[in-house]
């Protein structure tokens, strides 16, 4: 997870060069765990993330189409273990990995702040990406292209009426 602490890098363009805003992939994948390193880490805290992970059904029509852009594109989340939105969500974004390819790189353990008013999370146990990625609620779902260019996010929960894999499906089409 964080063997080796490299620095999240964000560079934003211009307005003259009209660059959109570019996140270090290597920073993330260095200082984040695959989402299943994190749901087997947060099993005996938290079962309700296998319990869901053992009762969701994918949409298998969606997952097939997923899997055209699973090597084209990288899934960030932020998640906590008291969140029943996290509960909900990141067992679903497990099963996508699983399914189709997709990385799927998880920030966890996040922990509110409940010592300084005006910090959101406390640093550690959270980890100092929440800063660069703005994370106000979660999961914080951000889809990435393979140059770190955001694609696109879901917060706490899919657009209403959509599965989180239609979800993904909608802003990886955007690759």
């Amino acid at each position: 997870m964080r063997n080796k602490k490299a620095e999240l890098n964000i560079s934003a363009g211009s307005i003259d060069s009209l660059k959109p805003m570019r996140y270090d992939l290597e920073a993330i994948m260095s200082n984040s765990e695959s989402v299943a390193d994190y749901l087997k880490s947060s099993e005996e805290k938290t079962p309700r993330f296998a319990e869901c992970k053992s009762t969701y059904k994918l949409n298998k029509e969606t997952v097939e189409k997923i899997k055209a852009y699973a090597s084209s594109a990288v899934v960030v989340v932020f998640s906590a273990e008291w969140c029943p939105d996290c509960f909900r969500n990141v067992p679903v974004l497990s099963l996508i990995s699983e399914e189709t390819g997709l990385k799927v790189r998880v920030f966890g353990h996040l922990m509110r702040n409940v010592k300084d008013p005006d910090e959101k999370w406390a640093i550690p146990p959270s980890p100092p990406e929440v800063k660069a990625f703005n994370v106000i609620k979660v999961p914080l779902i951000t889809v990435l292209n393979k140059e770190g260019e955001k694609l696109g996010e879901i917060i706490e929960n899919p657009p209403e009426g959509q599965t989180l894999e239609r979800g993904l499906l909608d802003i990886l089409k955007k690759a």
